[in-house]
């Protein structure tokens, strides 16, 4: 493949400044104004398609022949990369002068440059119809760009990829881009010989989260009359203060509705099989890390929305418990909606959770943390190698192959390995068995009485109409065998017969969010259903019906979900205390990712495409990669089952833990990644040379 003209690029003043004030106190100015004084070439990965807009066709030849090939930008005496490197590996080269801030930026830029462009083939542009491309060499993880106007076309990338679709100028000097970011952060450096906690830290922030500096639309192609929010979300802005650079907002499914798409972001494919589901809403934030396009992310976990993408992306997602990060500041925010890191190891990930995590008056749920950590958390992996005093349970509900179908196989052999793994690490491993549960007792006791209004309409022929309802619930609670159970075996782990949706909740909080937001031309909900552009493709069902649903409400009642998640809590919170665990642990999900245009492998037993039930009703959760597959089995076009095939996709196990034992949980999936090191990156996105 012919390579494109390189395109040059000039240091900005502070970015010179700052390198300079740095080589001077090592004694090399003198190399310094010889290595660093031209101008830098660039990678020759441009993207010349001219935009992606509404209606605009997309040309670009999909392919990686000359991806692995950049021009150098740092002196040639620098051996640093930023695929694969942590935290601490970045912090280490800082502190040794071997990098800059402002070159691991352009490292992940180049990278980003490389690797995110379009993935799928949309020849009606990225509003019609698609299809998947094998092999693409891209991915499409980020669709906002942290680069003012200047900086953002000498790297090459379009317009699409703005801050701002609303100031086109984009001068404010109070909103300094990721560049910039770096080399103020480099020059406090030279002055101070410190760093500050995440420094040299590159992240994305899912969509849903508000960027004073870069457009926040939850993906939507919403017409705001400015694109921007007034104030970051409480996230970001601990997570700045803390000294990352946000370089990006990641691509997510609009509205976190579940598919890899976005009207305005378009599609977004999974690094390890670029025709295949990047996993739900936090889809983007989980493949840009996992293509080492930035070092961590931000997600956003309702139902699945962390901890699948991030299994899928073979990364570490914690989904934490709800009442320990704010979400202020956030589209959609709710009862079970948690602000949680995405990155490659669980060091990182505990790194980046002790950034924001605490009590925010903006979000009234934090205040339950009060007391219950500290007022500065901070989390770690302990640096355990072993785990002996541990007590950890098995949710075998989760892992009866013979409830499941074929296409469970694979990774319940993956986790039943880990377990393994575990016990050999020194943990005690309780283990109901290959068809036991760990759960049921509890769940027979506690949900009749604590579900009570939701259980007795399930069982009709049980709580005749007009019978004693009480005397039959005390008779259950007394005697669990005549607790009535539905053909999928409801209640159980997999699923506790209720409801944790909130009635007109979802309409209130969109409502909430827009008033908070002030824009001159949005003003409710239904301006947002009306003022915006929607997808339109056979096979993606676009977001404004549901939009229009969710306006539709009129009332706010709180009650079942409410009464749901105490239920949850009273079973999860009793069996941990008979039982004296720390943890559980299971399959993040029992379904490797399928490929995004074909039917989704179907519910069965009341096993989806994740294992949420339980950390959505207020319990941490975290993904450790488990592995890869080495056989997956598609739908076909008519939902028949086709036969194996050959693919390695990633496996994850998952540890949760009762409300604020995130260091608990931290402390064994650390252990068990540092025996095991499951994690393999992408092979399809490689270091640049």
């Amino acid at each position: 493949m012919r390579k494109a003209p390189a395109i040059k690029r000039t240091w900005g003043r502070a970015t010179l400044v700052a390198l300079l004030a740095l080589l001077v106190g090592l004694g090399l100015a003198a190399q310094s104004a010889s290595a660093h004084g031209k101008p830098k070439g660039h990678s020759a990965h441009d993207d010349h398609r001219g935009g992606w807009g509404h209606g605009g066709r997309d040309d670009h030849h999909h392919g990686h022949g000359d991806n692995h090939h950049r021009s150098p930008h740092r002196s040639p005496h620098s051996d640093f990369q930023v695929a694969e490197a942590s935290i601490d590996d970045i912090q280490t080269a800082l502190l040794r002068r071997k990098v800059t801030t402002t070159e691991i930026v352009e490292d992940y830029l180049d990278r980003i440059k490389a690797y995110n462009g379009t993935c799928v083939s949309q020849p009606d542009g990225v509003l019609g119809p698609i299809t998947m491309i094998p092999n693409a060499g891209k991915v499409n993880a980020l669709m906002t760009l942290n680069l003012r106007p200047a900086a953002r076309r000498a790297w090459g990338f379009d317009d699409r990829k703005a801050r701002s679709m609303t100031d086109a100028t984009d001068n404010d000097p109070n909103m300094p881009d990721a560049l910039e970011t770096a080399a103020k952060l480099d020059a406090q450096f030279a002055r101070t010989g410190k760093l500050l906690p995440l420094q040299g830290v590159v992240v994305a922030i899912k969509d849903q989260y508000d960027t004073f500096d870069m457009r926040t639309t939850s993906g939507a192609d919403a017409f705001w009359a400015n694109d921007r929010p007034p104030a970051d979300s409480t996230v970001v802005a601990r997570l700045r203060a803390a000294g990352a650079i946000v370089i990006a907002k990641a691509n997510m499914d609009e509205y976190a509705g579940g598919d890899a798409r976005s009207s305005f972001g378009g599609t977004g494919c999974n690094a390890y099989d670029t025709e295949r589901d990047p996993g739900g809403s936090s889809g983007g934030s989980a493949v840009a890390v996992a293509a080492n396009l930035v070092t961590c992310s931000i997600g956003e976990e309702t139902g699945g929305s962390i901890l699948k993408p991030a299994r899928f992306a073979s990364t570490v997602g914690m989904a934490p418990t709800r009442e320990l990060v704010s979400a202020a500041g956030m589209i959609q925010k709710g009862l079970a909606t948690r602000v949680g890191p995405i990155c490659r190891s669980v060091a990182d990930t505990a790194k980046m959770l002790s950034a924001y995590a605490g009590y925010d008056p903006r979000d009234e749920m934090t205040a339950f943390s009060t007391g219950r950590i500290a007022s500065k958390p901070s989390y770690s992996t302990g640096g355990k190698a072993r785990l002996d005093g541990y007590r950890i349970g098995v949710v075998r509900e989760y892992m009866d192959k013979d409830a499941f179908t074929l296409a469970d196989g694979d990774s319940i052999d993956l986790v039943d390995r880990a377990i393994t793994n575990l016990r050999q690490l020194g943990a005690t491993i309780v283990d109901p068995g290959v068809h036991g549960a760990l759960f049921q007792r509890c769940v027979d006791r506690y949900v009749p009485k604590w579900m009570n209004q939701q259980f007795i309409p399930q069982f009709p022929e049980t709580f005749a109409a007009g019978s004693d309802q009480i005397s039959t619930l005390l008779d259950m609670y007394f005697d669990q065998s005549l607790v009535p159970h539905t053909a999928t075996g409801r209640p159980s782990a997999r699923n506790i017969p209720g409801t944790s949706t909130d009635v007109g909740d979802a309409r209130y909080n969109f409502n909430a969010y827009i008033r908070e937001r002030g824009d001159a031309s949005i003003h409710s909900l239904t301006d947002l259903i009306n003022k915006a552009n929607f997808w339109v493709d056979p096979k993606f069902p676009n977001r404004k019906s549901s939009l229009e649903r969710t306006d539709a409400a009129l009332t706010l009642s709180t009650a079942s979900a409410q009464q749901t998640r105490i239920a949850w809590q009273t079973v999860i919170y009793n069996c941990f205390a008979d039982m004296r665990l720390d943890a559980v642990v299971y399959p993040s999900g029992n379904i490797p990712p399928g490929i995004l245009t074909s039917p989704a492998e179907p519910t069965v037993n009341d096993r989806g495409l994740s294992w949420s039930n339980i950390s959505s009703k207020g319990f941490p959760a975290m993904t450790v990669p488990a592995g890869f597959t080495t056989q997956v089995y598609d739908r076909g076009a008519d939902g028949a089952l086709l036969p194996p095939k050959r693919e390695a996709l990633p496996v994850g196990i998952e540890f949760l833990g009762l409300p604020f034992s995130e260091q608990t949980l931290f402390e064994i999936g650390g252990a068990y990644e540092s025996a095991t090191h499951r994690r393999k990156p992408p092979a399809e996105f490689p270091a640049l040379d």
